[in-house]
């Protein structure tokens, strides 16, 4: 039923020019994929179909340059296809590119005022989650700091502590655990354990096969910019290690 889909993705497709996003004209937005394609032009994804429901932990599993970050982007609605949709069902709480959107000269007090806010949190509940946000980013000290300061830990670390507080039912994660030291990285599990307990819907890319067997019961499997396989996180996993690793 419509009101379980999470995330409907049909026939979607995205194309890149060599060396940069391919920008397109007016004549190519209305002349859709039927237009001649440009010398350089490729496509980094292509007929990728797939539904995944409310509650469900998909695991995107390739190679790099395979589509899987491009992937992430589309869904959070950030990029947009150039053929196909990607429909949302729900608020998205997005940790991609988890860095972006801060302000180098506004204080950290200002900053979690900021991105909670253009992620739709009230100024009551910024507020109200605002000491949490900070002992969870472990950096009490730098509250007034300007966010340019901060080492580049410091950052990670509160990017997550915001994001990971919001209140919408998808997740959208792309390699975060990849950063931060060991005791981070066991705070951001034991964090989304609390969030999949909660029946999150999470969307989950990292080249980590613990993280995806931990986290994930459905894979994706992209190859090509194609859906190679959608089953099981521990076949998927299998299939790819064949590809790869024989």
């Amino acid at each position: 039923m419509a009101d379980e889909r999470a995330i409907q993705v049909e026939d979607l497709g995205v194309r890149f020019r060599r060396g940069r996003r391919g920008g397109r004209s007016i004549k190519d937005i209305f002349g859709g994929s039927r237009r001649r394609a440009r010398p350089g032009e490729f496509w980094a994804l292509r007929h990728v179909s797939f539904t995944v429901r409310h509650g469900e932990a998909i695991g995107v599993v390739g190679r790099n340059g395979q589509g899987k970050s491009t992937l992430l982007k589309l869904v959070a609605g950030v990029m947009l296809p150039d053929e196909g949709i990607a429909e949302v069902h729900g608020g998205v709480a997005p940790l991609i590119e988890i860095t972006g959107g801060f302000a180098g000269d506004l204080t950290v007090r200002e900053n979690v005022r900021l991105i909670a806010g253009l992620h739709g949190m009230s100024k009551a509940e910024v507020a109200r989650r605002f000491d949490d946000i900070i002992a969870f980013a472990e950096i009490a000290d730098f509250v007034e700091t300007p966010y340019k300061h901060l080492s580049s830990g410091m950052k990670v670390r509160l990017a997550f502590a915001v994001v990971s507080q919001l209140d919408e039912p998808i997740v959208l994660v792309d390699e975060v655990l990849a950063v931060g030291d060991r005791a981070f990285k066991a705070k951001c599990y034991r964090r989304i354990d609390e969030l999949l307990a909660e029946g999150r819907t999470l969307f989950f890319v990292s080249h980590n096969e613990k993280d995806l067997r931990r986290f994930c019961t459905r894979g994706l499997y992209l190859d090509k910019g194609a859906l190679k396989l959608d089953a099981p996180i521990g076949e998927v996993l299998d299939a790819y290690n064949a590809d790869y690793n024989s």
